[in-house]
């Protein structure tokens, strides 16, 4: 087949993107062009690689296929990029990562100070929930994804890099605020304020309380931590979230981490990739950086440490 890697690349974003336009506006070309140079490649396979259903684009299965197979070029022809400029002594280069939504407390951090060192960096950051992230991963659309509960149905690369700690919290003025040593029974007239069902903070709560036989009174579930904060803070119950999640918190003075017995739940924070990929050299330092992150932050604050949760 007479296939050029610009129409592959234009596939390709027209499978991430979902519209010619957008794909047309990501490769600097018009839509006219895209339009054509798409056609183009589809008489070149021999079959439809997509379809216009009610004004919206649906990649056909050889579409999908094609675009797999032009996102792995893709990530190796950067690899190999971002290798020559190694040589050449510039470090340049795209470094895309997924993560999910409560992990964005500390990955920009690292990629702060990441970027600092190296400023010809371009950062593609993807803050999603768990179902998001994993379908990038499903379709390898990034360098590394940062997750608390990787999937078990994907072949994958998975390295354990920092704790990440669930604790309960509830407002200031919560009649056991201050009292050491909370059995769950004492909670058993409390609402509960949860993550939704399929996040991994809801993973691991549902997995803990059935191991503590305990049964929550869900009064909410909701879809971010900050919506959890500011429930609890409006005393509508308690929450429970990552100690992650609790840094610099504009309301901090509203709630407080309440003294569980069984808790914090012990989780920890994963570097995933897809089996058998090969990072860029600039994913490669980024991966480092982590681990050291992660190194510094345990070494800081133990996860057993009542009062990581304040202090991170």
């Amino acid at each position: 087949m007479n296939v050029t890697f610009r129409q592959l690349r234009l596939l390709l974003a027209l499978a991430d993107t979902g519209s010619v336009t957008a794909a047309a506006r990501r490769m600097h070309i018009t839509q006219p062009t895209a339009s054509m140079q798409l056609k183009e490649l589809a008489s070149t396979v021999g079959l439809p690689l997509f379809e216009v259903i009610a004004k919206k684009i649906h990649m056909t299965e050889v579409g999908l296929e094609l675009a797999n197979s032009a996102r792995i070029m893709s990530a190796e022809w950067e690899a190999f990029e971002q290798k020559v400029m190694a040589l050449k002594g510039v470090t340049r280069g795209r470094l895309k990562i997924a993560v999910v939504s409560t992990a964005k407390y500390f990955v920009p951090r690292v990629l702060g100070s990441f970027c600092q060192r190296y400023p010809e960096i371009d950062i593609a950051l993807e803050v999603l929930n768990r179902e998001g992230v994993i379908e990038r991963l499903e379709k390898n659309m990034d360098d590394m994804y940062i997750m608390s509960r990787p999937p078990l149905h994907i072949e994958i690369e998975d390295e354990v890099f920092m704790p990440n700690p669930l604790v309960i919290i509830a407002n200031k003025a919560h009649p056991l605020a201050h009292q050491p040593h909370i059995t769950l029974d004492q909670l058993s007239q409390d609402r509960f304020i949860l993550r939704e069902m399929g996040s991994g903070t809801r993973m691991a709560c549902d997995m803990h309380f059935k191991e503590m036989k305990f049964m929550p009174n869900i009064r909410l579930e909701l879809g971010s931590n900050e919506a959890i904060k500011e429930a609890v803070a409006s005393d509508l119950g308690i929450g429970v979230i990552s100690i992650h999640a609790i840094h610099d918190y504009p309301n901090q003075t509203e709630i407080t981490v309440l003294d569980v017995a069984g808790f914090p739940i012990h989780a920890n924070w994963h570097i995933v990739t897809s089996k058998g990929k090969k990072l860029s050299p600039i994913a490669s330092i980024f991966h480092d950086e982590l681990l050291l992150e992660g190194q510094r932050l345990s070494a800081r604050h133990p996860a057993d440490d009542p009062v990581f949760a304040i202090a991170i």
